[in-house]
């Protein structure tokens, strides 16, 4: 009750991710730490960065509708799956862990993965044996906050698009914003290009649709999931049209 009062985000998030039945059977850390991973990751058949380091990416040519557009390599274009990270992303939460030595660290949940590289198959910034023991978020950031999920139908899968905002409206103008992505990367993608394009901006459509280029502007399509790029800044357009209470 305390987690859909104050973070609404997160609420909305898990409740889009999986069935009631996975749900029960899932771990915070499990979520968090789900491999990024595409069809080819399982088809033994074809090559897989991933899978097998140094083979090559099937996907680069193959089906990718699945696939990220930002922030991967020609050695893997796998997307995160998670909901929950999403929105656990714009909400700054932190990763506590302990190590088998003993010692602990805490990281920033934007820095726990590991940009896909050369070495793909290597996803966090986690060492061996190290454990997630909890994760903080900190106080609930002003404004109203939304997550939306578009998926190919509406029982359980895996986003094409998501999108973490919390909006914060002054008057007629964006005092504050965050926005993170799911579906696009491989990792929950917080977007400080749309962040800073919003901040100060008056709360309106045109400013919203100007936020989507912004955030999706290095983006790449590898063939099939090209329409991702032109959904993505519709569903953000969507999202803070309703966070901004206009919808």
């Amino acid at each position: 009750m305390r987690v859909r009062r104050r973070y609404p985000l997160l609420a909305q998030a898990i409740l889009a991710g999986a069935s009631t039945q996975l749900r029960n059977k899932a771990t915070t850390g499990g979520n968090l730490l789900q491999r990024t991973r595409c069809p080819y990751f399982y088809d033994t058949t074809k090559p897989c960065n991933k899978r097998a380091p140094g083979s090559g990416c099937a996907a680069l040519e193959g089906l990718n509708r699945m696939n990220a557009v930002l922030g991967v390599s020609e050695n893997c274009i796998a997307a995160h799956p998670s909901d929950m990270a999403v929105a656990m992303t714009a909400l700054d939460a932190v990763v506590e862990t302990v190590a088998p030595d003993g010692s602990a660290r805490v990281i920033p949940i934007d820095e726990l993965y590991r940009p896909p590289g050369n070495t793909p198959h290597i996803e966090t910034v986690l060492e061996s044996g190290e454990l997630i023991v909890s994760v903080l978020l900190p106080p609930p950031p002003a404004g109203r906050q939304v997550y939306r999920k578009v998926r190919d139908r509406a029982s359980f899968a895996f986003a094409l698009v998501s999108v973490a905002a919390v909006l914060d409206v002054d008057g007629e103008r964006v005092r504050a914003a965050r926005v993170a992505f799911g579906g696009l990367s491989y990792k929950p993608w917080r977007s400080a290009e749309a962040e800073d394009a919003l901040v100060g901006a008056p709360a309106t459509r045109a400013s919203f649709d100007a936020a989507g280029v912004a955030a999706l502007k290095a983006a790449r399509g590898y063939g099939h999931n090209d329409f991702k790029i032109p959904l993505a800044r519709r569903t953000l357009r969507a999202t803070l049209t309703q966070a901004a209470g206009l919808a």
